[in-house]
């Protein structure tokens, strides 16, 4: 007679638990990595085409941003509602594109920037615009240099906050529409200081 031979119930039940522990694991990694798929469908478009980080270096938009503030630049919205005056704007710079810098907006294109002792003149079809730069300038700072300029389309003049420490549109000219990179519109880091970049009323 052949003789059989019995596997023990424990046995059965350990050989069943592995194969849903594995089940259960393999089930786990999938969805694992279905998640990090969807996360990169969604999060490299946002990154490369909508928004991107930017560390301000340097000290010209003292005292509205430091160097080492971590700020998050929109590259579409200003495209659909255009620049404004007050925006805060990463750049490339003019004369060597692969240099970008932050400045904000003081002239719109069809206006007359002069800048003259020590003030800023915005003029448009011979009327002056008033320029309240006391919301992000101390009231006692004075913009140094001598300029006169008449902007065309899709030109504008930018300045930095730290006036008499600023490489800008007074040294370097104009900055051509297709060099704005995008608007920042909020500051990560550091954290005391987070907000929302909010634009000047004018």
């Amino acid at each position: 007679m052949e003789e059989t031979k019995n596997v023990a119930p424990e046995n059965k039940v350990k050989e069943t638990n592995n194969k849903d522990f594995l089940k259960k694991t393999l089930g786990l990694v999938w969805e694992l990595a279905k998640i990090v798929v969807i996360a990169l469908i969604i999060v490299l478009p946002v990154r490369y085409f909508l928004f991107q980080p930017f560390i301000v270096k340097g000290d010209s938009m003292i005292p509205n941003f430091h160097s080492g503030d971590y700020l998050i630049v929109d590259e579409i919205s200003y495209k659909l509602a255009g620049i404004h005056r007050g925006d805060v704007v990463v750049l490339k710079y003019p004369l060597d594109t692969t240099q970008r810098f932050i400045k904000r907006v003081i002239g719109l294109p069809g206006e007359t920037v002069a800048v003259k002792d020590g003030k800023v003149t915005i003029t448009k079809d011979g009327k002056d615009i008033a320029l309240k730069e006391n919301q992000y300038l101390p009231s006692a700072l004075a913009t140094d240099g001598e300029v006169l300029i008449i902007l065309k389309p899709d030109q504008y003049f930018v300045m930095g906050d730290n006036r008499p420490f600023s490489y800008d549109s007074r040294r370097w000219g104009v900055l051509p529409k297709e060099d704005i990179v995008g608007r920042a519109i909020f500051r990560l880091f550091p954290v005391a200081s987070m907000s929302y970049i909010s634009d000047p009323s004018y």
